[in-house]
Formats: structure tokens, C-alpha cells, sequence
């Protein structure tokens, strides 16, 4: 289902952003096999139960994601295998790790629920400023490595603070309201009709 294409010079999964033959191929692709094996998972139940599964999780996800591109010019291909394995083995292996594992203490505990709280906000408003990153790196490729490297990182700090906001005052607020609005109202509801049921027998 997933093999390695070229755009130019390059090899690699990214693709499936617009609704062209070529593209809507590779998107469906991209979702189809993670659904397919998440539900794989699910139905075998063998999951993998490690210490501090958490920890191990998190340093083998930054491990895979720090990876520059590999095999150079002469050998493309070889980018386009290590994405492949990645994703077909890399990514499926992590998820096992992280869902047979329990998380303990108070602070593993706190960073979870942070980074589970933000997860949505952050996946909704990333895309921007990853191309601002991509456009400072093309219009700046004379630029130090310390330059990349402290624009990389003030654009990872602005993109959780951003989540943090959007968390804070809209999606929080505006889930409490709908809460209220309409399930609290129907709560009551159902209450009341239980308790005329009540009287009724």
C-alpha cells in the first residue's frame, strides 16, 4: 500500500493535501493502513507491558523525528526504505509500547494530561508555523547552525504556547458552554421524567 515517490529530487510519504489522482492515492493510503493496523492491535491484545513505558515512548518517537534525510543524491531510495519502516513497523511497535504501559507518578502523570490536553489544539494550529519555519530555512540557507537550530526551537516554544492559548480560552470555554447548553439541559430533562414516571406507578 505505501511506496516511496518522488517530487523532484526528493523521496518520501509526504503528500495526500490536495485532490488530485496522485494525491488522493496517497492520503487514502496514509489513513487507511494506521486505522487498519490500530484495529489490528486492538483485536490481537498483545501489548507490549514495559517500565516506564512512557519515557521509552516519548525517546524513541523524538529518535525517529530527529532523523535527517539519509542516502544523499546517489541513493534516494534509501530515505524512502527508513520512512517505510518507520511507519510500518517504528510507529505500530511505539503504539503497543505506550497502550500496554502504565503511567506512574505524579509528574508523568501531570505531563500526559498536559500534552493529551494540548494534542488537538497543537494538531489544528502546527501547519502554519511549520511553514514559517520552511520559508526562514530557504530564505536564510547561509544562516549559522545556531541560527536554525534557536529558530527551530522558538518555533516549537510558540507552537505549544499557541495550543496552550487556544486550549485555554477557546476550546475549554466553549466545551463548557456547549456542556451546559445542551447535555446538563437534557439531564434535567430526563430527570423529570423519570420522576413523573415515579409518581405515575
Amino acid at each position: 500500500m505505501f511506496e516511496t515517490y518522488s517530487v523532484g529530487p526528493v523521496h518520501h510519504f509526504i503528500g495526500g493535501w490536495s485532490l488530485t489522482p496522485d494525491q488522493r492515492y496517497i492520503g487514502i493510503s496514509r489513513l487507511l493502513y494506521p486505522f487498519f493496523v490500530g484495529l489490528l492491535l486492538s483485536r490481537i491484545n498483545k501489548l507490549i507491558k514495559i517500565k516506564r513505558g512512557f519515557y521509552w515512548c516519548s525517546l524513541l518517537i523524538a529518535a525517529i523525528l530527529v532523523m535527517p534525510r539519509i542516502g544523499g543524491t546517489e541513493a534516494m531510495w534509501m530515505n524512502g526504505a527508513y520512512e517505510a519502516f518507520c511507519v510500518l513497523i517504528m510507529f505500530p511497535l511505539i503504539v503497543a509500547m505506550g497502550a500496554g504501559s502504565n503511567v506512574t507518578g505524579k509528574r508523568s502523570v501531570a505531563i500526559c494530561q498536559f500534552l493529551g490536553e494540548i494534542s488537538y489544539p497543537l494538531y489544528i494550529t502546527h501547519f502554519p508555523l511549520i511553514y514559517m519555519q520552511i520559508a526562514w530555512a530557504r530564505n536564510h540557507p547561509d544562516a549559522p547552525l545556531g541560527m536554525h537550530i534557536l529558530f527551530a526551537v522558538s518555533i516549537f516554544i510558540l507552537s505549544i504556547a499557541i495550543a496552550y492559548a487556544c486550549l485555554k480560552l477557546y476550546d475549554e470555554p466553549v466545551r463548557e458552554w456547549l456542556k451546559r447548553r445542551f447535555l446538563m439541559k437534557k439531564g434535567k430533562t430526563m430527570a423529570k421524567s423519570i420522576f413523573f414516571l415515579s409518581l405515575a406507578h
